[in-house]
């Protein structure tokens, strides 16, 4: 080794490390972070002395809140327990590049340009590696690794971990120990004496992690520079405490755009936005811009099918369970699967999904009408579940909804399947995700051929829900780029017929590729957060504050 380099720098793509243990003079490091790239995040690591750093550019810099754990690599030993659902390999093609910046996305994290992976190929600096489904083919997690020799000639010999994520929807357990685990072993076959990694201060969740591994907290600090993307950790997040995830991506684009916010009732998601002389009041992504003859309309499903079907869009057949038995038998039997769901009502409650016997539909009713009295059977239409999101009478979001699975391991129950499979989405998505264990899960266990508590075969997987919906498990793909032309116009009609500024259109497809639909529901109050990284809350606080809108987009609009 020939010395440790001074003044280190590392460029990681979605910003630089800078090793502050490499910097003598704490006014050069300040004015190195004073630097930092639009739309960059870079980071002082391993400062000893934060406040003497500080004091250089006290109204620029601010201490990171996030603590610094270490591996000792020389005494870690590698996990026995293999995954074959899953593996491990490097960052090899543009196709990974896309989806580790979707996964980036996905996770309020800065993606790097694709070009950045390209010109580090080879270079021993950087390792990037990805987790691939071995059966998809799919991208679920990426981890980024910082080879200190080569980065400076370390003379401690030390690695470090950045920007370990998982897709929020990806259904295997351990990606991310397991991404922590090879490039822990990677390191620790290049001679690395440890691994360090920076984890906030109250990610319970990955800290737990992290301490399972034999990661012990040591002693140093971090500092970083004041901008857009690291606001909410040194002025806080004022009164949004509470705040559910579809909340609180249009608040905080809302204070991104100087519009005032004030909360008026976080656990209700209600809050009051004020723009020069305009206040509009809102629920998540309902406004005051929609009337209540929308949300009538949409509140009963039997209105809304028909005020789209006059507009020319397809619905499949229904009829109302008004205890008519024969009619409900000739149904039946017409169409050979069918849905019930109350008339009103949201968020996937009472609905139930490929019902092929009288037994199993007028139990469904029965249990439709503990959320409403009306209570509708749908002719069943095969296919993917589609959400498009409509903003202004404009395509915005579109993406593919697909009720919840759990895959065998060969030794636990699907009971307990499910149970790790909801503890996932709930920490995915903030509590607002799991799987309900009940008569329509038990149903669609059963339909595979098994129990709750059978013993589901080693890659087998199991269907535990029929229908899609978000807050019953299921997950979301984004297929904005991909929608058919046909699809389109079709939503838009639907937006139109019912005169509503914001939803969310249902369709089933058979692709998102191709033109053939069938309409199920219209959600006047579609959750924005799902359909990251489309800019949904960008969107929807065009149309409530047109002024507010950066001007190169009024440009677009205009032209």
């Amino acid at each position: 080794m020939q010395g440790q380099r001074k003044d280190a720098i590392v460029d990681c793509g979605w910003g630089r490390l800078l090793f502050g243990q490499t910097f003598a003079d704490p006014r050069a490091l300040a004015d190195a972070l004073r630097e930092e790239g639009p739309d960059r995040r870079d980071i002082a690591v391993y400062v000893d002395d934060p406040h003497v750093l500080l004091a250089q550019a006290p109204l620029e810099l601010f201490l990171d809140p996030s603590h610094m754990y270490r591996l000792d690599l020389e005494t870690y030993q590698p996990s026995k327990r293999g995954q074959r659902a899953f593996h491990v390999r490097a960052l090899e093609s543009a196709h990974d590049i896309e989806a580790v910046n979707r996964i980036y996305a996905a996770r309020q994290m800065v993606s790097a340009r694709p070009d950045f992976y390209e010109r580090m190929r080879g270079d021993r600096t950087l390792v990037h590696l990805v987790a691939e489904d071995v059966r998809t083919r799919e991208i679920i997690g990426t981890v980024t690794g910082v080879d200190h020799v080569a980065a400076f000639g370390d003379e401690d010999r030390g690695s470090s971990l950045w920007c370990l994520a998982v897709d929020p929807q990806s259904r295997h357990p351990g990606v991310g120990e397991t991404l922590a685990r090879r490039l822990a072993e990677l390191f620790k076959a290049r001679g690395a004496r440890f691994m360090d990694l920076s984890v906030m201060h109250d990610n319970d969740l990955a800290i737990g992690l992290y301490e399972k591994l034999g990661f012990v907290r040591v002693p140093t600090f971090s500092v970083k520079r004041r901008n857009y993307i690291n606001e909410r950790l040194f002025v806080g997040e004022p009164g949004v405490e509470g705040l559910n995830p579809y909340a609180k991506i249009i608040v905080d684009e809302a204070r991104r755009r100087g519009i005032g916010v004030d909360v008026v009732d976080a656990e209700g998601g209600f809050f009051r936005l004020t723009h020069g002389g305009r206040s509009i009041l809102c629920r998540e992504s309902l406004s005051e811009l929609t009337t209540g003859v929308a949300m009538s309309i949409c509140d009963d499903k039997a209105v809304t099918r028909r005020a789209v079907e006059k507009a020319g869009v397809v619905v499949p057949k229904q009829i109302e369970a008004a205890g008519d038995v024969e009619a409900l038998k000739a149904f039946l039997e017409e169409h050979g699967q069918v849905v019930v769901k109350p008339a009103r009502g949201e968020q996937g409650r009472g609905i139930s999904v490929g019902l092929e016997t009288m037994d199993d539909l007028e139990a469904a009713i029965d249990h439709a009408r503990a959320f409403c009295d009306r209570v509708i059977v749908e002719q069943m239409v095969e296919g993917e579940d589609l959400r498009l999101i409509v903003i202004d009478f404009k395509l915005v979001a579109a993406a593919i909804r697909r009720p919840a699975r759990v895959i065998g391991d060969g030794k636990s129950t699907i009971r307990t399947l499910i149970e790790a499979q909801s503890k996932r989405r709930q920490a995915a998505t903030g509590g607002e995700s799991s799987i309900p264990i009940d008569g329509q899960t038990e149903r669609c266990v059963r339909k595979a051929g098994h129990s709750l508590d059978d013993v589901a075969p080693e890659h087998e997987i199991v269907a535990v829900r029929k229908t899609a919906n978000l807050h019953t498990g299921g997950t979301i793909h984004d297929v904005t780029g991909e929608v058919h032309p046909a699809l389109v116009e079709a939503a838009v009609k639907c937006a139109r017929a019912i005169d509503i500024p914001v939803c969310g259109i249902d369709f089933m497809v058979k692709s998102p590729r191709g033109p053939d639909y069938a309409f199920i529901e219209c959600n006047e109050r579609p959750g924005l957060a799902n359909h990251e990284p489309q800019p949904t809350a960008e969107r929807f606080i065009d149309l409530l504050f047109p002024l507010s809108m950066p001007a190169a987009i009024r440009r677009v609009g205009m032209g």
